[in-house]
């Protein structure tokens, strides 16, 4: 094959920067199809590595912007991560689906005109329904599609659609459901309290997680290895994996934050209110999938995310909320 080069949407996400971290440093050349803010970036990558990545200005909801991105990258890798997150798909669904549901047919379809075979794509834990609709146990990935939001429906479109071009076009995908990921940079979406709670930690400021209960907790940079992992790997069909983790509470989340930060003791607070989703989903058939995946323990993922914090606020690249 030739030299791998990669095409990231949502590339100023949470994971997509991730994802730009660990192919730089990989020396793969790699192309950001970006639509608006790059103020992620400098919090994991430094100004030379920023410089080498290939922005591209567009928006994946227009398919000559995604066209052009692809001939101006000469991409053959695609990891497609685009999206609007949950709230903002329920305050604006027509926005949303503009974005995750056209956004991700435009994806699929400039990689067939572009004469690309297979790709990569976030899908959600959102497509699940409530936990109370499910056996006890870790949920494998073919339980049934329940999803009760704008945001999980756009979702189980995208795994719908990427079955349809493979069975009509023979363009091969692999869609991955993240749960909760956590990490520097995750500072949108329902389940990114923790993430603020560390950064809160970072800075000596109080904070209230705004859940309980358990769920899979996944640290950005795993999560970001999984999908270019994912990229790379020979795959025929059209599949979709739970990315899975270890099954933890909000109060082992606070006790390896109090253990990272000492003065966070007592400071860091939850709202004894679970997520509306599985506890714990099962991530074997990624694993016979594509091979063992990344995992970093707990307390080293939180431990390095509020170390980067704490670079971060003494630079001045990041406040925390509410100041």
């Amino acid at each position: 094959m030739s030299e791998e080069r990669f095409l990231v949407t949502g590339a100023t996400g949470c994971i997509g920067v991730w994802v730009l971290r660990n192919l730089l440093r990989q020396g793969v050349p790699t192309a950001a199809l970006v639509r608006d803010t790059k103020h992620r970036l400098p919090l994991v990558l430094s100004e030379g590595e920023i410089s080498l990545i290939q922005f591209i200005h567009g928006d994946v909801s227009d398919l000559p912007s995604v066209e052009e991105a692809l001939k101006t990258s000469r991409a053959n890798r695609i990891i497609h991560l685009a999206a609007l997150q949950l709230p903002f798909c329920k305050a604006n669904p027509s926005l949303g689906a503009s974005v995750n549901v056209v956004g991700t047919v435009n994806i699929f379809e400039a990689a067939k005109n572009h004469g690309l075979h297979s790709l990569v794509y976030a899908s959600s834990t959102a497509v699940y329904g409530l936990s109370e609709e499910y056996p006890e146990g870790p949920l494998v990935h073919e339980a049934p599609l329940m999803p009760h939001s704008h945001y999980g429906v756009y979702k189980q479109a995208n795994e719908g659609t990427a079955h349809i071009y493979f069975q009509d076009d023979g363009i091969s995908s692999i869609g991955l459901r993240p749960y909760v990921v956590y990490g520097v940079g995750r500072d949108q979406g329902v389940t990114s309290t923790p993430t603020k709670a560390m950064l809160a930690a970072a800075a000596g400021q109080p904070y209230n997680i705004s859940y309980g209960g358990r769920y899979c907790f996944q640290y950005a940079d795993d999560t970001a290895k999984i999908f270019i992992q994912a990229a790379r790997v020979s795959f025929e069909g059209a599949e979709v994996f739970n990315i899975g983790g270890d099954s933890v509470s909000t109060p082992q989340v606070i006790e390896a934050i109090e253990k990272a930060e000492p003065i966070a003791l007592g400071k860091i607070t939850f709202s004894d209110v679970p997520l509306p989703f599985p506890a714990e989903v099962d991530n074997q058939s990624l694993i016979n999938a594509i091979g063992a995946v990344a995992f970093t323990p707990l307390s080293e993922g939180v431990h390095e995310t509020i170390e980067i914090f704490r670079s971060a606020l003494a630079e001045g690249k990041i406040k925390p909320e509410g100041s």
